[in-house]
């Protein structure tokens, strides 16, 4: 501490702005997960870890919703990553027109999720929606779908929608990182005979691997808080089918749950906890070997 240009007490309002309005909020709800707390009795009784315990129950949806949350955020990190990283390459070369695509495909990430979902909802409906209209006018009526009622389509549907809103983001960024790789490696590589592939394999992969670390942290932080866009294009449904933990948490809330909501929230802050520790110690060690 003697080392340090300012003295430690310089923190301390800091310290305790962040222990009053996050700390204490934050065991409070992991008490309040340990009782029967809800909106029909004034008092509040300790029961342990009940409220856990119904979470993983034979006869309750929430391991799906669990489920359902694991399978939107690693279906979303891997397509928005894949394809952000497809045209930030191919928008990182001198094509035509490449200001004006990069903002058409960046675009979609700023339009509010609620807009995205109500225009959505109208190009997927399955009688009059554009995408079944324009797929029976080529001739593929095989391929229209019940896009958002079918429980075989609508996650699947869900996924799609979001990756299409978040793909630029992440496009930005790693094009971001590709610019920042020096020409010089690619001018190295050439003379060591190095074709596209051994080039990208070697050189660009290697060089934008903390874009990737930080693309992969923000995809993973939404998906696990993934709540309006399902909330807008199914609700949930059809049946309990497209739940998410959010919207579970919502609903408990909704019905005056509070100690079950707070367990659901509980939960998820752990697994959120978990998973940013080890991202954490991923960035420092690619960090590490920067430096």
């Amino acid at each position: 501490m003697r080392n340090k240009i300012y003295p430690f007490y310089f923190a301390l309002g800091t310290v305790g702005v962040y222990f009053i309005f996050f700390v204490v909020p934050g065991l409070m709800g992991f008490y309040y997960s340990l009782t029967d707390w809800n909106s029909y009795s004034d008092t509040i009784t300790f029961i342990g870890l009940d409220n856990f315990k119904t979470l993983f129950s034979s006869g309750e949806n929430y391991v799906s919703y669990i489920i359902n949350t694991l399978n939107f955020t690693a279906s979303t990190v891997i397509l928005k990553t894949a394809i952000g990283l497809l045209f930030a390459l191919i928008l990182n070369e001198g094509i035509k027109l490449k200001g004006f695509h990069r903002v058409m495909i960046f675009m979609p990430s700023i339009v509010p999720m609620l807009v995205v979902g109500l225009i959505f909802k109208s190009i997927l409906n399955p009688a009059t929606g554009l995408l079944n209209e324009a797929l029976r006018w080529m001739g593929l009526d095989f391929m229209a779908q019940k896009w958002l009622v079918d429980a075989n389509w609508a996650f699947k549907s869900i996924i799609g929608v979001d990756t299409w809103k978040g793909a630029g983001y992440i496009m930005i960024i790693l094009l971001a990182g590709l610019q920042s790789i020096s020409r010089s490696y690619y001018e190295a590589a050439e003379i060591d005979g190095a074709n596209s592939w051994h080039k990208f394999k070697y050189v660009t992969l290697p060089l934008l691997m903390p874009a990737l670390v930080v693309t992969t942290v923000l995809n993973l932080l939404h998906g696990l808080k993934v709540f309006e866009a399902v909330y807008v294009l199914t609700n949930g449904g059809p049946g309990y089918a497209t739940d998410v933990l959010y919207t579970a948490i919502f609903k408990e809330f909704s019905m005056g749950r509070y100690g079950v909501g707070t367990a659901l929230s509980s939960l998820l802050f752990l697994f959120m906890t978990i998973v940013g520790y080890f991202v954490i110690r991923l960035m420092a060690r690619e960090e590490g070997r920067d430096q």
